[in-house]
């Protein structure tokens, strides 16, 4: 087989790559599908693409939104483009650290 100190390594080499890679990936990932999912109308986003603006229609089927990103101006996009809140894109994460420690 192998000598067990190898395996004990090898086994602790396994769980370490899981604790600090795979588990906060699939977390990250949970949080920014039920972010997507959550839109509603008069959300300010940012799109993957840097594209900011103001969501103004959902679609019912839940596949993709219109985005008003200057005065008559409209866009619709699928909302898996859409990366994250306005206020965390202009603030950073300092804001939601604030208000989390009220």
């Amino acid at each position: 087989m192998g000598d067990p100190i190898t395996m004990l390594l090898l086994g602790g080499m396994l769980l370490v790559f899981w604790l600090f890679i795979i588990r906060p990936q699939s977390k990250q990932a949970k949080e920014q599908a039920g972010f997507q999912k959550q839109l509603a109308k008069g959300a300010k986003v940012v799109t993957s693409g840097g594209i900011h603006g103001k969501v103004v229609k959902a679609d019912e089927d839940g596949s993709a939104v219109t985005l008003e990103i200057d005065s008559n101006t409209r866009i619709r996009i699928e909302r898996s483009a859409i990366s994250m809140d306005l206020t965390k894109a202009a603030y950073g994460l300092a804001e939601e650290k604030k208000e989390e420690a009220k």
